[in-house]
């Protein structure tokens, strides 16, 4: 995922859009307003730590995984200075099976950061938010949008295929996130931002619900009469494969297992409960190495291994 920051000198003239952003803006606010997801980070007693473990959770997780973690998560850390007091190995203890777990360190690091630097208040400064270890371009955007209503155009997956069906008439938007991409989401941004920050939560819901990858539901948009896409017929996406993901048999599923061994035990684990958790001993070391390389995972002499203490 992507976010960018408004750059006029960077923007497509709007002039040169195929479809007035104007006419964009208010039909899809308005349809988030009557249709969104009651989500508990969208409520305002999340507050903008509760924005951001949303947006570390929800990076290449759907939402009906994120949601019982996120729960239990900000009940036992409710602000950013409980879980920079545990361990950072709680972290990933709690993270559960939401995977690519190095997220949980990113946060423990972002909320150490947070309480060493901000007073233990998430920062609303966009520079001040992108200078937090673990924070990327779109994290930022997004929790500046979300949390502080402030002008930022956030492009996730679900945005980048509106904006392509809507705006540019391509059933996909391409495999990596281009700079005509960046230009165009520009482009589109509302130029205040209250509006901006409803039209980055109002398109994201939009891609997330209705113009969905595999089959999106026209019928149910609040833009179809505009959609570039529609208007075109539909044509079939004729650019490069869309990549997809696997997960049985390899390493990221080895280094799974081997973390729910070492989440579930109260203590450091020998070697030979490893072990046992994948047949290939030469992908078993290659998974547990990098784990531990990753700083998921403290060796111990035996050997022995336990989750990170610090």
């Amino acid at each position: 995922m992507t976010a960018i920051t408004p750059s006029p000198a960077a923007a497509v003239p709007a002039g040169e859009l195929p479809v007035a952003p104007g006419a964009l803006h208010a039909p899809v606010i308005d349809w988030f307003e009557e249709h969104a997801r009651d989500l508990p980070w969208r409520r305002p007693e999340a507050g903008p730590w509760g924005v951001m473990v949303s947006e570390f959770m929800l990076q290449q997780t759907p939402v009906v995984r994120v949601l019982p973690v996120y729960e239990q998560w900000l009940a036992r850390w409710p602000r950013p200075a409980d879980l920079a007091a545990d361990a950072p190995g709680e972290a990933v203890r709690a993270w559960g099976r939401l995977g690519y777990p190095r997220r949980a360190l990113r946060l423990h690091g972002a909320a150490v950061a947070i309480t060493e630097r901000h007073g233990g208040d998430v920062p609303r400064d966009h520079a001040a938010l992108l200078a937090l270890p673990g924070i990327g371009e779109y994290t930022a955007a997004a929790v500046a949008s979300f949390a502080y209503g402030q002008r930022h155009a956030v492009l996730d997956t679900n945005v980048r295929r509106v904006f392509a069906r809507a705006v540019t008439g391509a059933e996909y938007p391409p495999n990596a996130t281009t700079a005509a991409e960046r230009r165009l989401a520009r482009a589109l941004l509302p130029a205040d931002e209250p509006t901006a920050a409803a039209w980055a939560a109002a398109s994201m819901e939009l891609g997330a619900l209705v113009c969905t990858a595999k089959s999106p539901s026209c019928e149910r948009c609040p833009i179809e009469g505009r959609c570039a896409w529609r208007l075109a017929g539909k044509p079939a996406h004729d650019g490069p494969a869309r990549r997809g993901q696997t997960y049985a048999g390899t390493d990221r599923q080895v280094r799974g297992r081997l973390l729910a061994v070492l989440r579930d035990a109260p203590g450091a684990v020998p070697q030979s409960a490893l072990d046992a958790v994948w047949h290939d001993p030469v992908q078993r070391a290659r998974a547990l190495d990098g784990l531990v390389a990753d700083g998921l995972v403290e060796p111990l002499p035996g050997p022995t291994y336990r989750l990170p203490l610090t």
